[in-house]
């Protein structure tokens, strides 16, 4: 029985194996869509009574998915903490929490049911690429976002250098500036808030060209991850091909 449920659940080159994925992606996006019309703010009684039994279907299916992926697991408690696990959890966790605890503070969970959005990632060979190309190149984007928090900081003290006399309902401290050194490290550029003194248009500008740098830098990492991902699949398949002759 084990084998058989391993053949249709984890693998997809059977006829059975196509079928429950695409059942299962099917779910998944119907269940998005069920609760962006949720937040409809004129749904019908007869509507919303609807979309409550379809989320309760879903989540039953959702739910017998992850006891049965943790059956066939060779390591169950691997998988618990694997990333897919984590989001197969977190894909039925917030219903169960919000519906069987009444607490206001619990229903608030109820929004995380958009993270069913990433099991799509486990049925998608492009999408599985980016999950491989995550694991190459997840050291260097940890350090560049220990880096980006150290420029956030350091934009954040500079313009409050030299403008906080000028301009005091806007750079009143560090953290008040951090609003603009965020909006200016990413060049996204609101115009909210801005230096006038020409101390902080001259540190304006070295930060912008710093943030064309932060922009860049992960651009590029994750094109070379993701091509490396794709031969990475490659070679998979031509190794399972001839593994099957």
């Amino acid at each position: 029985m084990k084998e058989k449920l391993k053949f249709i659940i984890d693998d997809n080159s059977t006829l059975s194996g196509r079928l429950f994925d695409s059942f299962i992606q099917l779910l998944i996006i119907l269940s998005l869509v069920a609760f962006t019309i949720e937040t409809f703010p004129d749904n019908s009684q007869s509507t919303q009574e609807f979309l409550t039994r379809f989320e309760w279907f879903c989540v039953i299916v959702f739910s017998i998915e992850y006891v049965l992926r943790i059956y066939i697991a060779e390591k169950p408690l691997k998988y618990f903490f694997s990333f897919y696990g984590i989001i197969d959890l977190l894909a039925v966790l917030p219903f169960y929490l919000s519906n069987f605890f009444d607490l206001r503070a619990l229903r608030a969970f109820r929004i995380f049911r958009i993270f069913r959005m990433f099991k799509l990632i486990r049925y998608n060979k492009a999408l599985r690429r980016f999950h491989i190309a995550y694991g190459i190149i997840k050291e260097e984007l940890i350090l560049f976002l220990m880096l980006t928090f150290i420029f956030l900081f350091l934009a954040s003290a500079g313009i409050y250098y030299f403008e906080h006399e000028a301009q005091p309902q806007y750079f009143s401290s560090v953290v008040d500036s951090s609003w603009w050194a965020a909006v200016t490290l990413t060049t996204v550029g609101y115009g909210d808030v801005y230096p006038i003194t020409s101390g902080g248009k001259i540190f304006t500008l070295f930060i912008l060209l710093v943030g064309v740098g932060i922009i860049t830098i992960p651009a590029g990492l994750i094109a070379s991850a993701l091509s490396k991902a794709r031969k990475i699949q490659e070679d998979r398949l031509e190794q399972s091909i001839l593994h099957e002759e």
